[in-house]
């Protein structure tokens, strides 16, 4: 862990309607309760985490992390159009002086795929004035608490669906499905359409990823007007994608119809958001299946995946790298003790080779509502249990903390 510099972020991400608990004003509450509907159960309280933010910085503490990347739940601040609620402003604020209080960089992301269901039912990213209106939020947030900010993530993942569809991860059926919800979500809300960000049907992909980027531009003015000198980049979903000998031609597809129009707009950006969970193997005739332990997205641990993309979203955009997440969906977590600790010796290896990294975020503090596939996958350093919520930590939390401690050490003894 010698090549981890001294200023290097080493920290946990959440989201706040997969974390917080009742985000009944937001879009993704909407289409929970709806029949038919994609989820396959509702968030309902989810962790707890709204009223239990100190106690889990605490934790965070605890594995000797200096950041903490949060979600700013844009539903709860303004749950109805142009009605503000000055307490849930008070609540992010707290939040925010409670992570400095304990040496972690506040993080923030502006959209982390829920918005008001206000916003979704009248046109979501694709209304004339979306970009307007989340500025707006952008704005209001700044003006409390952008001062105390350590970086700033627009909008969390805005490639996601087409990872999936380019992957093979969402079947005809779910697609139907998906279709279905979102006419029901149309119908129930009294307006022509409906869609959530992480909910967008394959025909509007186009539309979707040209109204995201005049979104995330928007953003970034409305964030350096407040304060030019905070770090501001998008976040994307990259999986490393290799190739066998006669395979080139079909990766380099799938990275141009994924992830390189972000990488170019991220050339105008501080940082370029990296979260990566998979790599896939292109041959001649496709994706090639790869032998080893499973994880729950059917693809193989490969603890070399982060660097890679990491290696790819440096060459292409220009711009320093922030993992903003990277983790494994698995439940049994003796090899997520292993993977982490090896992922971030490639990393290493990487960042000694020439990648400007600016920090790590693992992906996450506790296992939580991981959207339409509920509270099954387990992705967290802790465990919750789902009556209690206690939180109890796993080997995982143990590991991570070891390398943290290792890397933080020999950074200061360098520096």
């Amino acid at each position: 862990m010698t090549h981890y510099p001294e200023n290097f972020l080493w920290g946990v991400a959440t989201a706040g309607h997969q974390n917080e608990g009742n985000n009944s004003h937001s879009d993704i509450w909407f289409l929970e309760h709806l029949q038919p509907t994609l989820f396959s159960e509702p968030s309902g309280r989810a962790c707890g985490a709204y009223e239990r933010y100190e106690a889990d910085l605490d934790l965070v503490a605890s594995l000797g992390l200096n950041a903490f990347r949060f979600s700013i739940e844009w539903a709860r601040i303004e749950p109805e159009r142009g009605k503000t609620i000055g307490r849930e402003l008070d609540h992010y604020e707290a939040v925010v002086d409670a992570a400095l209080q304990r040496g972690l960089t506040p993080l923030a992301t502006f959209n982390h795929f829920a918005a008001p269901h206000w916003f979704s039912a009248a046109g979501s990213w694709l209304a004339s004035d979306a970009a307007e209106r989340f500025a707006d939020q952008v704005d209001r947030v700044m003006q409390r608490i952008g001062d105390r900010l350590g970086a700033a993530v627009t909008i969390n993942e805005p490639n996601l669906e087409q990872l999936l569809q380019a992957g093979g991860k969402l079947p005809p059926e779910a697609e139907a499905l998906k279709r279905q919800m979102l006419r029901e979500a149309a119908r129930a809300a009294g307006t022509e359409s409906y869609y959530a960000s992480n909910v967008i049907p394959s025909d509007v992909q186009e539309e979707f990823q040209a109204a995201f980027t005049v979104a995330h531009r928007t953003a970034k003015s409305a964030i350096k007007a407040q304060r030019g000198d905070l770090p501001v980049g998008v976040s994307i979903a990259i999986a490393d994608e290799r190739a066998l000998p006669g395979g080139e031609e079909r990766r380099d597809a799938r990275r141009a119809a994924v992830y390189d129009h972000w990488l170019r707009v991220a050339r105008d950006d501080d940082f370029i958001g990296v979260q990566n969970y998979e790599a896939f193997l292109h041959g001649p005739d496709g994706e090639v299946p790869q032998e080893g332990v499973r994880n729950g997205m059917g693809s193989v641990v490969d603890p070399t995946a982060l660097a890679g993309a990491v290696r790819y979203a440096h060459e292409v955009s220009g711009v320093p790298v922030l993992v903003t997440e990277h983790g494994i969906q698995i439940a049994d977590d003796a090899i997520r003790a292993q993977f982490i600790p090896q992922s971030l010796a490639a990393l290493e290896q990487q960042i000694a080779a020439g990648t400007l990294v600016l920090g790590y975020c693992h992906w996450t503090l506790m296992d939580n509502f991981e959207w339409i596939f509920g509270y099954a996958p387990k992705l967290g350093l802790f465990e919750v249990d789902r009556d209690s919520l206690e939180r109890t930590p796993k080997s995982s939390a143990a590991a991570y903390a070891t390398v943290v401690h290792a890397a933080r050490q020999l950074a200061g003894a360098r520096g």
